[in-house]
């Protein structure tokens, strides 16, 4: 496979010539139409590019894999710090397209995210889905990562949505 000019930056510790962080405009616009697939809500490119500007001022990174100038997979993650885990990486995003389903890119991005991890000193990887999604839950577990807790969450409506839609 050859380089993609679009990823600018190989991560420490990472022997996959494959995966890159998409860090300049032009590698996230090729990353839209994969993420699109996981996120389906996103309302465009624009609004996924304002997205990730936001996302990067908590950390945010997207790794991508290249197969040449396309991504082929991403994963968007994160460093986080709390009184549960202490230093951790949070995986916020996993995905590979449809058409590059059963060739090994998840499990190549999170072996990645692992060694990005390691390499910042981080004592767990954490990840979050559906309780629904049985098929990404097997993955889950072949690739090592255990059930530890159950999240839960009730939708808000912003303060400033609720007063827009009462104006």
């Amino acid at each position: 496979m050859q380089q993609n000019p679009h990823a600018v930056e190989q991560p420490a510790g990472i022997n996959d010539a494959a995966l890159r962080h998409a860090d300049t405009q032009e590698s996230l616009r090729a990353c839209y139409a994969v993420m699109r697939q996981l996120r389906p809500h996103l309302q465009g490119e624009d609004d996924f590019l304002e997205r990730i500007a936001r996302q990067q001022a908590q950390s945010y990174r997207l790794l991508a894999a290249w197969d040449g100038d396309q991504a082929v997979a991403l994963a968007g993650y994160r460093f986080q710090e709390n009184l549960v885990y202490g230093k951790f990486l949070y995986v916020d995003d996993l995905v590979t397209a449809e058409t590059a389903r059963g060739s090994r890119w998840g499990a190549r991005l999170l072996d990645a995210l692992t060694a990005v991890a390691e390499q910042a000193g981080c004592v767990r990887l954490v990840l979050d889905t559906g309780l629904a999604n049985a098929l990404a839950q097997r993955f889950y577990f072949r690739q090592g990562l255990l059930t530890g807790s159950m999240r839960f969450g009730k939708p808000i409506t912003p303060a400033l949505a609720s007063a827009a839609a009462t104006a």
